[in-house]
């Protein structure tokens, strides 16, 4: 029968892999850097391999096979904490830690009022919060960094399981005193013909904005290439004159025109629904936390008050 290695073994071993520092690995594993070391050399006589090249440089080079078994052990390190959550599950839904990650367009807005809600509905359920953008959170979820994100659809979501649990619709934001805010309505065409103002590349809000108004992506670029890194820093830029733009409803309930002078009007579609992005819950396929978060989200879905 072969000897196994175990599960801290690949710990060290996949630590040194993130973090490409034998110091900054053993302070992540809550070991000193002599007991991570000695616990890969371990491994490496159990494997009889070379996982680690020998040499002058102090920063730690992997061989190719040592690449390998570091992806292989970040595999089956994975599959032992489904092991452990499917216990934990069992033995008491909606307790115990949860890594959730969360969007920047949704995360400022909605969690202020989330996070008191789901304290007081599941007291034991204790929540680790990571805010960024849906690309980076997609792959943390894959990698098992993380348990549940909060984002919005569509989205490049690889193999994760969603649900969509509410809609949050666009709304035109231009400064006071614009033409368009004599308007009851904005027509979506009427926006063709303003500068539009939009997050920065990467904010998965940009290209759902554009796509729920029928706007063609990249036809407005920023001028001089400046555009705005968070909603609240988009709002300024409104009130100051340098356009208009399109907001989600959440962020709106969210406070995020405090003090800004920015007037808002609904938009009226050039046939079919209002324009709106959909927001949703995302989890690693075949989770054994799944039915604990289809629970969850008519506790986050009635928390948004987007009416």
């Amino acid at each position: 029968m072969l000897s196994l290695p175990s599960p801290q073994q690949l710990r060290y071993l996949l630590a040194l892999a993130d973090h490409g520092h034998f110091g900054r690995a053993a302070a992540a594993c809550a070991v000193t850097q002599s007991t991570l070391s000695a616990g890969i050399i371990a491994l490496e006589r159990q494997l009889d391999a070379h996982l680690l090249e020998r040499g002058a440089s102090k920063r730690p080079i992997f061989t190719p096979l040592g690449l390998e078994v570091a992806e292989r052990a970040r595999t089956a390190l994975a599959a032992l904490e489904v092991v452990a959550e499917t216990a934990a599950a069992a033995r008491d839904p909606l307790s115990g830690p949860l890594r959730f990650g969360v969007i920047p367009t949704i995360g400022p807005f909605l969690l202020p009022r989330l996070m008191p809600a789901l304290r007081t509905a599941f007291p034991r359920l204790r929540l680790w919060l990571r805010e960024d953008q849906t690309e980076r959170l997609v792959a943390q979820l894959e990698a098992g960094r993380l348990d549940l994100l909060l984002l919005a659809l569509p989205c490049a979501c690889g193999e994760a399981e969603t649900l969509p649990i509410a809609a949050d619709p666009f709304l035109a934001a231009m400064p006071a005193g614009h033409r368009l805010a004599a308007r009851e309505r904005v027509p979506v065409g009427a926006l063709a013909g303003e500068r539009l103002l939009l997050l920065e590349d990467g904010h998965c809000l940009r290209d759902h904005a554009l796509d729920a108004c029928g706007l063609p992506r990249g036809a407005m670029p920023a001028e001089d290439g400046f555009a705005a890194t968070s909603l609240h820093t988009l709002a300024q830029m409104v009130a100051g004159g340098l356009g208009v733009t399109l907001l989600p409803q959440l962020a709106l309930a969210g406070g995020v025109l405090s003090g800004a002078a920015v007037e808002v009007r609904p938009l009226e579609p050039e046939g079919g629904a209002p324009p709106s992005r959909s927001l949703a819950l995302a989890w690693r396929a075949r989770s054994p936390r799944a039915a604990e978060f289809r629970g969850l989200a008519p506790a986050i879905a009635a928390t948004m008050q987007l009416s």
